[in-house]
């Protein structure tokens, strides 16, 4: 459960970043836009990092270093999708 929480708690976030940015890219909006989903789960990476592996530290702390990889792999597929040029 220690492995499989975190990513099926990562799976629900990361699909509806890479649907919202999918539908930015589809309403042709502004590169800025369509990067902004992708940015704002970097940062949510990072902290939930700084979290796990400052404040919680142990067992309990690599839980929130895997939902931290996890939510980057999902920002950086959402950072390749929006920068797709727009046809």
């Amino acid at each position: 459960m220690m492995i499989g929480g975190p990513l099926l708690i990562a799976l629900i976030p990361g699909v509806l970043i890479l649907l919202l940015t999918w539908l930015f890219r589809r309403m042709k909006w502004n590169k800025v836009v369509r990067v902004l989903p992708s940015m704002l789960t970097v940062i949510a990476a990072v902290v939930l990092f700084y979290i796990g592996y400052v404040k919680v530290r142990g067992f309990e702390g690599a839980g929130y270093l895997l939902l931290s990889i996890c939510l980057l792999l999902f920002a950086i597929a959402s950072y390749i999708i929006a920068k797709k040029p727009v046809r």
